[in-house]
């Protein structure tokens, strides 16, 4: 791509601290933002992506500018769509307004979307590419890697103490970590387009696993595992409050299942990978549902599993200064035998949270370090 980076660097930042302000809003849209700079480099329009069937964040962003974009410069923070969707193209928008010059920071993977950059080019847009990408990738790089993958990103969020047990010898485990950890963690459900749990957290303790404590404008989606329909229908999962998703083996009890399809929730029957159901049949499911941001909360054979099937993106570690001495650890079997085959992560942050500390680290793809 063609022209300098350098000089829009302050707009760009601009932009990315709105995508922010998009993160689970937009849903399953990416979260982008986008500023618009008239010929004398001066700010005349700002936007982000709007929920679901809104404006995109380019087109937020010409609306407010409006006649002053002509002539002027779209900073962005994804490369421009090209298609017809739930809304018009992006890159017919900014040729239309008369922009002269687009900057984005991050290429899109999505097929029907992808190519905007070219497009522009052919339309006589000079564009640059690849401009605060890193921090742009912090925000939008979840949607990235699962349009890039063709499944959900998948976060696996747990709380242990601080000797790595996720709950006492006797099972108890509200709480181990304080009010503050705890709100972060509804803001990461709030930001997701599903939260994830297998059938022993349901039959356990029972969650709703909704948004709480957030005046929040959607409901993301409860997935829960369950190889054998165990959940029982009063499950309070199952109140219709948000859409529910329960994945059943499909050799599991007819009636069982009968009696699941009975109530609010989608029942969706998956082949089985050994004794359980096959992890990547459910991702190849939910990503074709609109699913692609997942925080998976279930209990530590689950987390091992979805760990053993390399289909952990990130991991975000609520660590109390408590120690428990026994009961269950963290993570359960990985599918790691010796030292040498431990999963080495890459350490993006550590923060105090309150009382307690939350490490994020992200898990390396196939060929990555």
């Amino acid at each position: 791509m063609s022209g300098d980076g350098s000089a829009y660097a302050d707009a760009m930042r601009r932009a990315i601290a709105l995508s922010r302000e998009a993160l689970g809003r937009s849903n399953p849209n990416p979260a982008v933002g986008a500023v618009i700079l008239d010929r004398a480099g001066q700010v005349v329009g700002s936007g982000s992506t709007q929920a679901v069937g809104g404006p995109h964040a380019e087109a937020v962003a010409l609306a407010e500018a409006g006649e002053r974009a002509r002539g002027g410069t779209a900073v962005t923070t994804l490369e421009p769509c090209r298609h017809t969707g739930r809304t018009g193209p992006c890159t017919r928008a900014l040729i239309d307004a008369g922009v002269t010059h687009v900057v984005f920071a991050l290429g899109d993977p999505h097929g029907p979307a992808a190519g905007g950059a070219g497009e522009l080019s052919a339309a006589g847009i000079t564009v640059t590419d690849g401009v605060l990408a890193d921090e742009a990738d912090a925000v939008v790089g979840p949607w990235r890697t699962a349009v890039a993958r063709r499944r959900p990103h998948v976060t696996w969020k747990y709380a242990a103490t601080l000797d790595g047990r996720s709950a006492a010898a006797d099972g108890s485990s509200r709480w181990i970590t304080g009010p503050q950890a705890r709100a972060d963690v509804h803001l990461m459900r709030a930001q997701a387009d599903a939260v994830l749990v297998g059938s022993g957290t349901v039959l356990a303790d029972d969650p709703l696993l909704t948004v709480r404590g957030l005046d929040w404008p959607r409901r993301p989606a409860r997935v829960v595992v369950d190889t054998a329909a165990r959940t029982p229908v009063t499950a309070r999962v199952l109140d219709g409050e948000a859409r529910t998703i329960v994945a059943v083996g499909d050799e599991a009890d007819p009636e069982r299942v009968k009696a699941l399809r009975a109530t609010p929730a989608e029942i969706v029957a998956l082949p089985l990978s050994g004794p359980h159901v096959d992890l990547r049949a459910l991702q190849a499911a939910l990503y074709e549902r609109e699913i692609f941001l997942v925080l998976l909360e279930g209990g530590p054979t689950l987390a091992g599993a979805f760990l053993a099937a390399g289909l952990v993106d990130r991991v975000v570690g609520y660590v109390a200064p408590a120690l428990l001495g026994a009961g269950p650890a963290a993570l359960a079997d990985a599918g790691v035998a010796t030292i040498a085959g431990a999963r080495r992560l890459r350490l993006d942050s550590v923060e105090r949270v309150g009382d307690d500390v939350r490490l994020v680290a992200t898990v390396p793809g196939e060929g990555e370090s």
